[in-house]
């Protein structure tokens, strides 16, 4: 069996911090970010944008970007929505989300952008 190791993470260092499982891995780059998006509208999950300043990042309540896009299955419309709240927004983190109509929980949560850290 593998070591667990423990990560460099603490309050006091904001670029430390994680987000959730994806924090752990690699960035993100534009193909991957289409393929989470992809894989969310094949669930028939509705996506959803959000946003929040880095200094509040602990705080439970993140700024949600419009409406969910409830049956939304065009990728490039998704895409273009997150584009569009990073722009307006370049330095906070932003997230995708996907919500399952049929457990009416998250069925996915991922940043997709990071904000400026302080």
């Amino acid at each position: 069996m593998s070591e667990v190791l423990d990560y460099n993470s603490r309050l006091s260092d904001p670029a430390s911090r994680k987000f959730e499982t994806f924090s752990y891995l690699p960035a993100m780059d534009a193909a991957n970010i289409r393929k989470q998006v992809a894989y969310l509208v094949s669930k028939g999950w509705n996506p959803a944008i959000e946003h929040i300043e880095p200094q509040y990042l602990m705080d439970s309540y993140w700024y949600m970007w419009k409406l969910p896009m409830f049956g939304e299955t065009d990728v490039e419309k998704v895409l273009a929505e997150a584009e569009a709240c990073h722009k307006a927004n370049p330095d906070n983190h932003v997230r995708l989300i996907g919500y399952n109509n049929f457990n009416q929980s998250q069925g996915a949560s991922m940043v997709i952008y990071r904000g400026k850290t302080v």
